[in-house]
This record gives C-alpha cells, structure tokens and sequence, in this order.
C-alpha cells in the first residue's frame, strides 16, 4: 500500500487503520491531528478508519509559533476564562524548546499561543512543544500564523481543534509577505465562518477602530489590533487609534504585534488595554528569560498606572511645593 504522509511517499506492506499507522510512525495520536484526503478524521475513529492505496495525509502537532496577578477585583476575562497574567507570549523563535519554557515561566503567562505544524515523521527524535510547555498547565491558543486566505486560516484552525480540542483560537491572514499586515477583507470571511461553527475567535487586525467594531459585532471574543508591524519592535505607532478601540470595545482589547521592550507594553497597558500579546521582543532579546521577567513587570505597572489615572497634562509648570508660608 502506497500512503502520501506529509508531503512523503511511503509503502506498506499491508494495509493499515489509522491507529496502526501511527504506531508504525512511532506517534501518540492524543498529540496530533490526522487529515486523509482533506477532510479531518476524529481521533474516535482512527482505530476503525482502514487506509487504502493512494491516500494522502498531513499529520500536525503544535510547535512554537508567547506573574502579572489578575485580581478578582480587577479580573482579565477572555472567552468566560478567567486568566491571571495579562501578558499572552509567543512559543516561537527560542534557540530551542527548553529556553521556551524558562522565558514563558519568567513571564507569568498563562496563555501562550502555538503554530500547527507538520510531524517530523522521518525523525522521530524531534522533541514536541507538548513536552515543555504542559498544556494542562498553560492555555494554549492555536494560531494561523502564515496563513495568507481565509481557506489557509480555517483549514488550520479545523485541525488544530482536532488535535487538541481547543475551541479559543487566534485568527490571523496575512496580507503581504514583507509588512505581514492584515488582509482584512480574508479575516473577516475567516471570522464569520469559524464564528459559526463554534469556535471562539480573538482576532489579529489593523488599527482601524471602523473595522474592529465590526468584528466585534460577529461575535470575535477579543479584538488584536496590531501596534506596529509583526517582529518590528517599533512600539505603539498609533495611541490615538488604539485608545478609541479600547474605549468602544465591550470585549478585551489586547496589543498584538511590535511591542519592543518593556515601556512598549507598558504604554499598551496604560492606554487601558486588557492585555499583551508578543513573541519577538522577549525571543529576540539577548537575554530571553531576563526580558520575559521585565514584561512581566511592564505590563503589571501599566495596568496599575492605568488603574490610578494620569495626573492631568498641563501647558505650564505647576510647583509642588506649597506656597502658604512662603519665607
């Protein structure tokens, strides 16, 4: 039997059911998720589905694709979950997969998003992100990084929910290879049509409060406006705008994408945003696990800041001191 697995010819000398196959490949199938011919084979089924002559399957797993307290007076709530770090971190770009769980463990993070990946069914000696960051532990949030159409998005997004079972997903479609804006027109079909079979979508878009309106009223449980180019470092490029996201949205509003350092995130949280998400800026940094531990820091002091309100601007100098009993 000739079987396509991921992109790989392979014979067999007999016939096989899912499950054999992937016990032939050395893979536990409660990590992965099996597709055969396009369509998404449950894992309830893989011990009764017999392959035949010719079919191709991709199989996937997660990959790496990122304590601030949330109090229960001043709680972050996304999708009905209550989560006790506003910071959500990336899982990809580390040297490798141990620096992954030393910089998420610094961080405080307890949601951390993940790519859908093929399995390396050649080398099964690859080590799997499952093995480092327990997602019984953390919050795993499935991603479609590099997906440039709302097809790319939903096929991803099927899988990953059969892998793992997660229903909370991050919707991204990239627009252009070399600024990875949004392709807003895709994200919105991509939105609608996962909206509508059941999964709870918080949404990667541009900076346009128009825009993040309407993807709030299709029901996307969070609204990612961008504050600069993904993997920039530029910092929030636009306040103006994701002020006025913040102050219309009736769901979390959370910066994702070009936070650079520490008082980038904290200018995201003192704009009142719910959260952080970022990868780069901690991935990237010299020191990862050091950097992940000033996020953390970062984005507790501007939920604080934000918290006790700014003293007000003012054109000129206000002296401190009092002037009563001046000598």
């Amino acid at each position: 039997m000739n079987l396509t697995i991921n992109g790989e010819e392979r014979q067999f000398d007999r016939t096989l059911t899912i499950d054999e196959l992937l016990a032939s490949l050395e893979l536990d199938g409660s990590k992965v998720a099996v597709e055969c011919n396009l369509a998404i084979v449950p894992k309830s089924v893989y011990s009764k589905t017999q392959l035949t002559d010719g079919d191709k399957l991709e199989i996937v797993h997660f990959i790496g694709g990122g304590n601030t307290d949330s109090s229960d007076e001043d709680p972050f709530i996304v999708a009905g979950e209550q989560l006790k770090s506003r910071l959500i971190v990336g899982t990809g770009k580390y040297k490798d997969f141990e620096e992954t769980k030393l910089a998420i463990e610094a961080s405080g993070a307890d949601m951390v998003t993940v790519a859908v990946r093929r399995v390396n069914i050649t080398d099964r000696s690859q080590p799997m992100l499952v093995d480092y960051v327990d997602p019984k532990k953390y919050t795993y949030l499935p991603n479609t990084a590099f997906c440039y159409t709302a097809d790319e998005a939903l096929r991803t997004l099927r899988l990953a929910r059969e892998a793992g079972g997660w229903d909370l997903v991050k919707l991204e479609v990239l627009g252009h290879e070399k600024t990875l804006y949004p392709n807003m027109i895709e994200t919105l079909s991509a939105a609608k049509t996962l909206i509508s079979e059941g999964f709870k979508v918080m949404v990667y878009c541009s900076d346009d409060p128009i825009m993040c309106l309407e993807l709030e009223d299709m029901g996307c449980v969070a609204i990612m406006p961008l504050g600069a180019p993904i993997g920039s470092g530029l910092g929030i490029q636009n306040p103006v705008a994701i002020g006025i996201i913040k102050d219309q949205a009736k769901v979390p509003v959370i910066v994702d994408a070009g936070v650079g350092t520490a008082s980038d995130a904290t200018v995201a949280m003192e704009l009142g945003c719910d959260g952080v998400l970022m990868n780069s800026a901690i991935a990237h940094a010299s020191n990862p696990v050091l950097m992940a531990s000033a996020m953390k820091d970062a984005v507790s002091a501007g939920r604080k800041s934000f918290l006790a309100g700014r003293m007000p601007r003012k054109k000129y100098a206000d002296p401190s001191s009092p002037l009563a009993g001046l000598i």
